[in-house]
């Protein structure tokens, strides 16, 4: 039908430019917040650019969902300002009529939001936390940072330097006016010393220290053991990466989350399975939403639209910490808000559909009566 194709090109244009913005818009927001967690050494600043692609793949869900709604919601305002929908309903036809063409256009993408929620928002996240724990557990070497006060990864190390070079690499590299603090078996130990550089023994590093000072106490004691010495070796090397006991439940995939459904693993199934339904409730709340007075602009549609979205995604943000505190049971909740925010989108467009408003239900007044 010639409607029909015209109205998926015009939602394609529609759907098309709000997804180039809204990508664009996210990926400047995630980009400041990437760079503040490289700024606070929880990300490798070499790695800022593929934790923002994997953050940015895991909004997908969420971009696609919202570019669809704004897309049906501003063609269809336009269509009854510019009173196209006047000869769609001249037609013979009604609002339930363009539900076929709506669903016709959005059920790849709808398939795509499914996709995005239930593989690829876990595998994103898993991704992102396994460059955060492997720049989490990197070597207390490449921690180091000249000015600054670095910690080891244990916890039990703090390293000062004051300048830094490097010879022939990441093995040959010394530096100036070296501090090290450090708390093992009940032993506090502070070293300091004028010079450092790094030597390679048999496949192993060692950290050389040179005209220095060792102060050894141990703790809860007054005694102190003062040292110094010319030369003073001590053998340092990289952090095995251990594999994480439990992984967070949203970096896990979806049927390791039904095989294992406690009440995090339920709230977090709960929301991907949410973003997939919303979706589809929101093809129709959009044709429900659409505004029918062709005086009022595109903008109050949109903007209430708008409202209804962000509503919604806090209601499911709300249901997911519910599920997992086990105050919401998981079956009831994905019934009681999908299922009914479904039956009432249907019901105010059938009572679109049907010319039917609330002004009719009213008893009327004497005066309307009498006239």
């Amino acid at each position: 039908m010639l409607f029909h194709s015209s109205i998926r090109k015009e939602l394609a244009r529609g759907f098309g430019a709000t997804l180039v913005a809204l990508i664009t818009i996210v990926m400047t927001m995630m980009l400041i917040r990437t760079l503040g967690q490289a700024a606070k050494g929880a990300v490798n600043p070499s790695e800022v650019m593929m934790v923002l692609g994997y953050t940015v793949l895991g909004y997908l869900p969420t971009i696609l969902t919202l570019s669809l709604f704004v897309a049906i919601v501003s063609t269809l305002s336009r269509m009854y300002s510019d009173s196209e929908m006047v000869i769609w309903f001249a037609s013979g036809q009604g609002l339930v009529g363009l539900l076929r063409p709506l669903f016709r256009f959005a059920w790849p993408i709808l398939l795509a939001v499914a996709a995005f929620a239930l593989v690829v928002w876990p595998w994103s996240n898993q991704q992102i936390q396994d460059m955060k724990d492997r720049f989490e557990q990197r070597s207390d070497l490449e921690r180091i940072a000249p000015g600054q006060f670095q910690e080891s990864a244990n916890g039990n190390r703090v390293f000062f330097i004051d300048k830094q070079t490097g010879e022939d690499g990441p093995d040959k590299r010394s530096g100036n006016n070296i501090f090290i603090s450090s708390i093992d078996h009940g032993k506090e130990t502070v070293t300091s010393a004028r010079s450092a550089k790094i030597d390679r023994i048999n496949d192993q590093q060692f950290l050389i220290l040179n005209n220095g000072q060792r102060l050894e106490s141990n703790l809860g004691e007054p005694d102190l053991k003062v040292s110094e010495f010319k030369e003073y070796g001590t053998r340092i090397g990289g952090n095995a990466i251990s594999a994480l006991d439990a992984p967070p439940s949203r970096a896990r995939s979806s049927m390791d989350l039904v095989r294992d459904p406690n009440a995090l693993n339920l709230g977090e199934l709960a929301w991907r399975l949410s973003l997939s339904l919303a979706a589809l409730n929101f093809v129709v709340i959009a044709l429900a939403l659409s505004g029918g007075n062709p005086r009022s602009g595109r903008g109050g549609s949109v903007l209430f639209a708008l409202f209804a979205f962000v509503a919604y995604y806090n209601l499911l943000n709300l249901g997911q910490n519910w599920i997992a505190n086990g105050a919401v049971p998981f079956a009831s909740f994905m019934l009681g808000l999908h299922g009914g925010v479904f039956v009432l989108a249907l019901v105010w467009l059938l009572a679109r559909h049907n010319h039917l408003s609330w002004r009719n239900l009213l008893p009327r007044s004497r005066t309307g009566a009498a006239a």
